[in-house]
């Protein structure tokens, strides 16, 4: 599981460091950092419950803010979001980060469940 924890740890510090283009790259850095905080401290053998709770509570609260941006795109069809990766159209932005924050909730939701 050790290694699973570095892996996630590396993916959420790489998410963190390409926001520094983003219109808002503070909130998003400081998101995945501490999701990758979290996941290098579990490697460690020091997973903080508390810690991670506090970081799904963050995600799943943001993320509701984002819920009618994701049904607009849904009920659009889903139309591609990847096809460039500058974000020129609104939906693309806010289904991005929409999916972003499901992504650092269910990071944080998994050291939340995990038994000691």
């Amino acid at each position: 599981m050790k290694i699973a924890y570095w892996i996630i740890a590396l993916l959420f510090l790489s998410f963190a460091l390409v926001q520094y283009n983003d219109p808002d790259p503070l909130r998003w850095m400081l998101l995945y950092g501490a999701v990758a905080v979290l996941y290098g401290l579990a490697a460690l053998g020091r997973t903080h419950r508390r810690l991670a709770l506090a970081g799904l509570i963050v995600a799943l609260v943001w993320a509701t803010t984002y819920v009618p941006a994701f049904l607009d795109w849904l009920n659009m069809g889903a139309p591609s979001i990847v096809g460039t990766m500058k974000a020129e159209i609104l939906y693309v932005e806010l289904t991005r980060e929409f999916l972003g924050l499901v992504l650092a909730l269910g990071a944080c939701g998994w050291l939340v469940s995990r038994k000691r």
